[in-house]
């Protein structure tokens, strides 16, 4: 394959999940809120009927772009979308993996900046996210919770006094309401306290994912943090329990990360981060795991202040789009995956400055 030079698609923008910016970003990529809703007069999934599934997705997309709510939405039709394309959205957290993969009636409401995602007839019919970049939980709340009374006005959802939203999974009923923080957590992974952090998260009731949410692994040393009750608890609740969590986190991530810089460990950590970017500057051939891992070194070493010439924002752009899907339509082209690895060295050595 010809090694042709790179450029950042013009007007390219990550999305306001890997934005670079707010508070603690050094360590909070960003915060998201989910909200899970079902429409009364229509069945739950699984038990939806093809045209009441098709019914149901006229509904909710005309109540989404009604003047009363307040975020300005498109809908994109999935079923009119090839693999690709939803692989995209995807990976840019718009939709889930089971979303871009079902065979039925769907769709996705989304607003110019990303920061507000509504999945139409996923797991759920509705299925809202507010992202925020950094660490906002209480921000990303207010604005789900003025979103929520938005759609409750236009939509009548499914709502028992006894259990509050209800949902087609159980482990969802109560508030509907997943609150989550994606953290880069490299000195707690290479310090082998990870284990150890992630076990105390949980003992009080706190899941753990990667990247993608459940079911994926922590590739680049992200880790996603979230409420896993939502039946018995309020949403005040849920929200200073993953703040508590979060800045816990992020305090001991900041003491190790302290700690690997002095003494007997700066050397293997200098040496683990300058190797990280030698080789995301030098090799021809890069797998999609492999440059994450790259990646969050570097990242690593920018915060630290140990490497001057690379920014977040280079980082974030070499993360998305580095992954499978955004590298596909960067060329324009399907690739299989030897393909996919050499595109993906020759653009993130584009990004960092070696052609």
């Amino acid at each position: 394959m010809t090694d042709a030079p790179f450029a950042v698609p013009e007007r390219f923008q990550p999305g306001e999940w890997l934005r670079g910016q707010g508070q603690d970003a050094d360590i909070a990529i960003c915060t998201r809120v989910r909200l899970a809703r079902n429409v009364n007069g229509f069945g739950f999934y699984p038990t939806l009927k093809a045209e009441e599934a098709t019914e149901l997705v006229q509904v909710v997309n005309r109540a989404l772009t009604r003047p009363d709510i307040p975020e300005r939405l498109r809908i994109v039709d999935l079923t009119t979308l090839d693999e690709l394309e939803r692989g995209v959205l995807m990976e840019r957290h718009l939709i889930s993996r089971e979303h871009a993969s079902a065979d039925r009636p769907r769709s996705v409401a989304v607003n110019d900046q990303e920061s507000v995602s509504i999945m139409v007839n996923e797991e759920d019919h509705v299925r809202a996210q507010v992202f925020e970049s950094g660490f906002a939980v209480q921000a990303v709340y207010d604005r789900a919770e003025r979103l929520d009374d938005a759609m409750m006005g236009q939509m009548p959802f499914s709502f028992s006094e006894e259990f509050g939203f209800l949902t087609s999974c159980f482990t969802n009923v109560g508030t509907g309401m997943r609150l989550s923080v994606m953290l880069h957590l490299p000195g707690l992974v290479w310090a082998d306290e990870i284990d150890k952090a992630t076990a105390t998260v949980q003992k009080i009731s706190l899941a753990v994912r990667g990247l993608y949410g459940e079911g994926s692994r922590a590739l680049g040393d992200f880790y996603q943090v979230s409420n896993q009750v939502t039946l018995g608890r309020s949403e005040r609740d849920i929200v200073r329990d993953v703040g508590s969590a979060v800045e816990r986190l992020m305090s001991w991530e900041r003491e190790v990360r302290e700690a690997l810089l002095r003494g007997e460990s700066r050397s293997r950590t200098l040496d683990r981060i300058h190797r990280a970017l030698g080789l995301l500057e030098r090799a021809h051939i890069l797998t999609s795991e492999e440059a994450l891992n790259l990646l969050s070194g570097v990242r690593f070493g920018v915060h630290a202040g140990l490497i001057e010439h690379v920014s977040v924002r280079d980082l974030n752009v070499a993360l998305l789009l580095s992954q499978p899907a955004h590298l596909q339509r960067v060329h324009q082209s399907p690739l299989n995956q030897d393909q996919r690895d050499e595109r993906r060295a020759t653009l993130v050595r584009g990004l960092l400055g070696r052609k």
